[in-house]
């Protein structure tokens, strides 16, 4: 069995919200910032208390569907980063903008349906008020409605509008300036927004905007209220929403998280250095967030360009560290995936002894893992395969060749899937689906028919209670069912 590992609902929201910021090309205190000036809007309307605590948990959380239609955005438009930013920036200026618009507005509402699912599926695993899931559900509603509305019975609710606004005001009087700021806000009011609500921008967006330049303190009044200090948040939650980029990574992270974990037992290591690896491996793909899904699926020679963004991807690993509290030390570790002993690594170039041990046997783990996971640039490799090509790189010096031998040694335990919830069959075919498979690709795999896959396929969303395979994949993997 592997370690019980959890993380605060503080850290794992702050988590979130990094990650976030990176699949939509924003700042990566974007979100905080948005959190902070939702609770000033909160204010001005006069709530107090968990109102407020509550606005800021769905700024923090707003973005955590991200992960889970990149795959259907790229495919859409391509770049699912850079496009994103620019829908999020609104700048009219922009053609390339009014282009992207014209191909993802028609296709917003499957778009939005499965960022909603997924949100308030993570909602629902960290325990937030109930009110907090609701908004996550609703979360591109607008008040004319007519914008994609995922709302329950109920309606909308107010943190919705709140939220979107504090985005508002945090990304056009960034981008454009606060005189274009309020007139793409007032241009908004009664379509966004309640009027009421725009109105609040004229009054308090300057002081607002001048406090979070300037005061370098305003971190500190962002208020978790009764979750604040909860210590219940699995850290493989965080894993899997980070995986969820990109459907052949489905469950890659805990992978490489069991099999470094395995690795450091095999070496001899203390239990506590042993639970180091396996947190580092579960973050070590935080960065990943930061490169468009057209580069990871780039089948062929990379440009030059596209090379550059795969080795920051370690970068933005290792810089969450400035925003996730006690989980920085297992991002720092993680993000020394990507180094090689001879310096020719990534991000770092750093050399052997500047490499922790730990950091090591994470870089060894994941270069495992993925050898015998097929990619969109070639099929799996086979044990013996990862093993030649392993002991290779180590014989060359850019692997470390004790923990070469320790992670192709180790036997991973197979984790037994909760068989009362799907059946033996339902496992298989969905497990298929989850790595973005067709039904037809499965069909074949397993010979039966794509009628039985797709009988399958509707059993497992039933059983879940989940209509896309994002938040499908995200709770048959927490659940341990794939």
């Amino acid at each position: 069995m592997y370690p019980a590992t959890t993380a605060s609902i503080t850290d794992a929201m702050h988590t979130l919200a990094y990650v976030g910021d990176l699949s939509m090309g924003q700042p990566t205190d974007h979100s905080l910032r948005t959190a902070w000036l939702a609770a000033r809007i909160a204010e001005a309307m006069g709530h107090s208390g968990a109102d407020i605590a509550a606005v800021q948990q769905v700024a923090l959380l707003r973005w955590s569907g991200c992960t889970a239609n990149a795959a259907e955005f790229s495919a859409l438009i391509g770049d699912d980063v850079g496009v994103r930013a620019k829908l999020l920036s609104q700048n009219p200026d922009d053609p390339e903008l009014r282009r992207a618009g014209a191909l993802v507005f028609p296709e917003m509402q499957p778009l939005s349906q499965i960022h909603c699912e997924v949100s308030g599926e993570i909602a629902r695993m960290l325990q937030v008020p109930a009110e907090v899931e609701h908004a996550l559900r609703a979360i591109f509603a607008t008040y004319d409605g007519a914008g994609p509305n995922h709302a329950a019975q109920g309606g909308v609710p107010d943190s919705v509008y709140i939220v979107a606004m504090a985005s508002d005001i945090e990304i056009f009087g960034r981008e454009q300036g606060l005189p274009r700021a309020l007139a793409r806000i007032a241009h908004k009011s009664g379509k966004t927004y309640p009027p009421a609500l725009a109105d609040i921008a004229p009054r308090h967006a300057a002081g607002w905007l001048e406090q979070l330049d300037h005061d370098e303190d305003w971190h500190a009044s962002l208020s978790f209220g009764a979750l604040a200090g909860s210590d219940a948040v699995p850290l493989e939650l965080l894993a899997d929403v980070i995986d969820l980029k990109l459907p052949w990574m489905t469950g890659y992270s805990r992978s490489v998280a069991q099999t470094a974990h395995g690795a450091a037992a095999a070496m001899g290591m203390a239990a506590e250095a042993q639970l180091r690896c396996y947190r580092a491996g579960l973050v070590h793909g935080i960065g990943r967030a930061a490169v468009p899904n057209t580069v990871w699926n780039t089948i062929g020679r990379l440009s030059a360009a596209a090379r550059e963004q795969l080795r920051l991807a370690p970068y933005w690993t290792c810089r969450a560290g400035a925003r996730i509290g006690a989980l920085a030390g297992d991002a720092d570790i993680g993000s020394y995936a990507g180094e090689r002993l001879d310096g020719s690594g990534a991000f770092r170039a750093c050399g052997d002894t500047a490499i922790p041990l730990e950091g090591k046997i994470v870089a060894a783990a994941t270069a495992w893992v993925a050898l015998q996971s097929a990619r969109p640039w070639r099929a799996a490799m086979s044990a013996d395969e990862a093993r030649a090509l392993l002991q290779a790189e180590a014989d060359a010096g850019r692997f470390d060749a004790a923990a070469v031998r320790a992670v192709s040694g180790a036997a991973r335990p197979a984790e037994a899937p909760d068989k009362v919830l799907l059946t033996e069959r339902e496992i298989e075919v969905f497990k298929g689906i989850s790595l973005g498979q067709t039904n037809k690709e499965v069909a074949r795999a397993l010979a039966i028919s794509p009628s039985t896959v797709r009988t399958h396929v509707e059993n497992v969303f039933r059983k879940l209670g989940c209509t896309s395979r994002a938040a499908a994949t995200l709770k048959a993997s927490t659940l341990r069912l794939i």
